[in-house]
């Protein structure tokens, strides 16, 4: 049965010589993976279309026998090429990705996770690589899993819950033009660290890379 879908690519990697497994997040279909038979060859129709983080509509042969279906048909709807030059940016974005899979279950509707992962990519595009648009994507991401943390509870200084509360509800372009200090990003890092590893057992790989270690205080 083939199938219709639009989807960012959360991560490829080579199945063969010739093929390539594409890891999508999808908002009715949730998390599923496709293989792409021939993708790696050079006069390929999927030469150019399948990408980190791209965005587009593609069409598959469900299989009956594994999770792993047969990519028939891709559109490129959105490249993302405003952030592929900037290193600290990409590891954002994988970092995000990397997030999203650890926490959501394959073939699961997920349509608020598909819009707060394109939401993000359209920021990274558009604003500056601020750390604390990484703590902004962890809350929101935790708020739609039902684990938003309680931050009246919180063992958080005012002003770090203060800027919480807005990282969890400003639009991304007014998150870029907020401008925590110093110590409330290293606040809100260090306690979503704990949050992170108590409701979910680990941190997701690439964290200290994505927000960065150079924090003034």
């Amino acid at each position: 049965m083939i199938q219709n879908a639009t989807g960012i690519i959360l991560r490829t990697r080579p199945l063969t010589d010739t093929s390539l497994i594409v890891h999508w997040l999808t908002p009715e279909l949730g998390r599923l993976a496709t293989v792409a038979k021939g993708a790696r060859r050079f006069k390929s129709p999927f030469r150019g279309q399948l990408d980190l983080f791209y965005a587009a509509d593609f069409s598959f042969s469900r299989s009956r026998h594994s999770e792993l279906h047969i990519l028939r048909e891709v559109r490129l709807a959105e490249s993302y090429i405003g952030f592929r030059e900037d290193m600290l940016k990409l590891r954002r974005a994988a970092y995000a990705a990397r997030f999203i899979e650890q926490a959501t279950e394959i073939e699961t509707p997920l349509p608020a996770v598909y819009q707060l992962m394109r939401g993000f990519l359209d920021s990274l595009c558009r604003q500056p690589a601020l750390p604390h648009t990484v703590l902004a994507f962890e809350l929101r991401l935790l708020d739609e899993l039902g684990l938003k943390p309680d931050l009246e509870k919180a063992a958080l200084t005012a002003g770090a819950k203060q800027m919480a509360r807005a990282l969890l509800t400003k639009d991304w372009p007014e998150s870029s033009h907020l401008r925590p200090t110093g110590r409330q990003i290293g606040e809100l890092r260090q306690f979503l660290h704990g949050f992170v590893i108590f409701h979910l057992g680990r941190l997701p790989p690439g964290r200290a890379a994505a927000i960065g270690d150079r924090i003034q205080i």
